[in-house]
C-alpha cells in the first residue's frame, strides 16, 4: 500500500491506503477490542494493552500499553468531533515512562478509494521537531502497519 509523509513546522501529515471500507478502518481505529488486537499484532512477545473508550463527543479513550510494567505509555484522547466513518478529531495527552508528557490535536479522516480507504492524519502541537519526527517515523508508521495487518486477517471486516 502507498504511504506519504510530510512534516512541516511542528505539524505532521501522514496517510496510508488501507485494504478495507471506511467503516471498517474507522472501527479498527476506535473500537477498544479491535485495538487490543492490533496494538500487539506484529510483536513477537505480546504487549500489555489496556484500552477503554467512550466514543462520544466529550468522551475519552484511555490506552495504556508497553512491553512490560516498567515501560508503559499512557494516552488519553478526548473526542472533540466524531463523524463516523469520515472524520475524527481528538485532543491527545500522552506520557511515557520517562515522565515526558505531550499534548497534541489529532485530525483523522477516512476517505473511500474504490474498495480501500485512505486514512489521513494531521497532528499538531508538538513541543519540538524531534518529538514530531519520532511520531512521523515511528508512531504513525507502526500504527498504520498494525492496522493494515489487522485488516488483512479479516477481523477488521464487518
Amino acid at each position: 500500500m502507498s504511504e506519504q509523509v510530510a512534516a512541516e513546522g511542528l505539524e505532521l501529515r501522514v496517510e496510508r491506503l488501507l485494504p478495507a471500507s471506511p467503516e471498517d478502518v474507522f472501527d479498527a481505529y476506535t473500537d477498544p477490542e479491535k485495538q487490543k488486537i492490533w496494538f500487539s499484532i506484529l510483536d513477537e512477545k505480546p504487549r500489555l494493552v489496556e484500552i477503554t473508550t467512550d466514543l462520544r463527543v466529550g468522551g475519552h479513550q484511555v490506552a495504556v500499553w508497553g512491553p512490560d510494567e516498567q515501560s508503559l505509555i499512557r494516552e488519553v484522547q478526548t473526542f472533540l468531533e466524531i463523524d463516523r466513518p469520515h472524520r475524527l478529531v481528538t485532543e491527545s495527552v500522552g506520557s511515557g515512562p520517562d515522565g515526558m508528557t505531550v499534548t497534541t490535536r489529532i485530525v483523522v479522516t477516512f476517505e473511500a478509494r474504490g474498495d480501500a480507504t485512505l486514512m489521513s492524519v494531521v497532528q499538531t502541537g508538538f513541543p519540538v521537531p524531534e518529538v514530531r519526527d519520532f511520531f512521523v517515523g515511528e508512531v504513525w508508521v507502526g500504527a498504520f502497519d498494525r492496522i493494515e495487518a489487522f485488516l488483512g486477517i479479516g477481523d477488521g471486516r464487518s
